[in-house]
């Protein structure tokens, strides 16, 4: 009865210890797997490249508060962790400094960042009307606060409809409706072709409107 009690109290004991030991050697192991992960925007950081050229999401920079806005201004920075770059000399660094004009991200230029873009608001409208983009800073440039953010602009998207064809349609064939066919403008065209352009009147003013390009495409797009 004495070995039969010693057995089965060393049995849960030892399954204790190996789970004691399993767990305490897994920790360090997933602790290890994390701090060695690399993030996803090395993949976008040039190794053993200039510091002062690294693109904006390799760095953190302090906000110079002194900065007067839209003179050059120069900001200390400091590489992400799993990020290498050197300077002039190929010497390898982490913190450096940068060159850039003080001013926000939704100030910059047009050029600078790309928006989305809409193309359910119409282009030919009056008052010309605009949508809500969600715009991204191109990434060799630098700026202050948020990259991403949201700015109303026009309708600037095309259905692919060409102005000097239309133009042409007009011209050649507008008494048969063959510009507002064209356009996508299918009553007007049948209304010009069974009353021969309007006997013609409504053809001349369909020239000037398309020239002047008050009459676009019926989806609202622009022409290219």
């Amino acid at each position: 009865a004495g070995s039969l009690m010693t057995t089965k109290l060393s049995q849960p004991q030892s399954t204790l210890a190996k789970s004691l030991t399993s767990t305490s050697t897994n920790a360090p192991y997933f602790k290890a797997f994390e701090s060695t992960e690399i993030p996803p925007y090395v993949t976008n950081c040039p190794s053993n490249g200039l510091c002062s050229r690294l693109p904006p999401d390799c760095m953190t920079c302090n906000t110079n508060y002194s900065c007067i806005y839209g003179k050059m201004t120069t900001f200390d920075c400091k590489v992400k962790p799993h990020v290498h770059c050197v300077d002039e000399n190929n010497h390898e660094q982490e913190n450096f400094t940068i060159n850039m004009t003080c001013q926000f991200c939704w100030q910059l230029a047009t050029s600078d960042y790309v928006c989305t873009n809409s193309t359910n608001c119409m282009t030919v409208s009056c008052p010309r009307q605009r949508y809500n983009a969600t715009c991204t800073v191109r990434d060799h440039i630098h700026c202050l606060g948020n990259r991403v953010f949201p700015k109303m602009l026009y309708c600037n998207w095309t259905g692919g409809y060409k102005w000097s064809t239309a133009l042409a349609l007009s011209i050649t064939l507008g008494g048969f409706g063959a510009d507002r066919f064209y356009l996508g403008q299918w009553r007007e065209g049948l209304g010009k072709l069974f009353s021969f352009g309007g006997l013609g009147i409504w053809t001349l003013i369909d020239v000037l409107l398309i020239g002047v390009g008050y009459v676009g495409p019926a989806d609202g797009s622009l022409y290219i």
